[in-house]
């Protein structure tokens, strides 16, 4: 699976996007491959602040639990709850099935994240 080049990717495995003001974030196809047949996502607090590397919220598979990290600082304004009842669009469409939305405090915190290149340096890695 080859990692899309309009976002960037923090080293715990998240993806994030802007969408105007507001970035979307979710996990990468490396991680949700690791993990396996998602059952759950949740955990998310919609207006909870959170600092860069805080834990938003968890995935959960038929072999393991792992937590989803806020690549960036800022206030979480969204969660997508259509994964209440399908966790497993992560699977189908990692890249295209997002977790939550946050303002971030400074968006040009997203630079400071890695490209895809960099990115796939670390899940070749791991």
């Amino acid at each position: 699976m080859s990692i899309p080049s309009d976002r960037k990717y923090a080293k715990t495995h998240e993806w994030i996007k802007a969408d105007g003001d507001v970035m979307i974030v979710g996990i990468t196809g490396p991680a949700q491959e690791q993990l396996g047949d998602l059952v759950f996502v949740g955990d998310v607090k919609v207006g909870s602040k959170l600092a860069a590397g805080a834990t938003a919220g968890v995935v959960e598979s038929v072999k393991a639990a792992s937590d989803i990290y806020a690549p960036v600082a800022g206030e979480v304004v969204g969660f997508n709850e259509a994964l209440n009842d399908a966790p497993e669009s992560i699977n189908a469409n990692p890249y295209g099935t997002w977790i939550f939305k946050i303002k971030a405090n400074n968006p040009a915190d997203v630079d400071g994240l890695l490209d895809a290149a960099g990115y796939q340096a670390v899940a070749d890695a791991s």
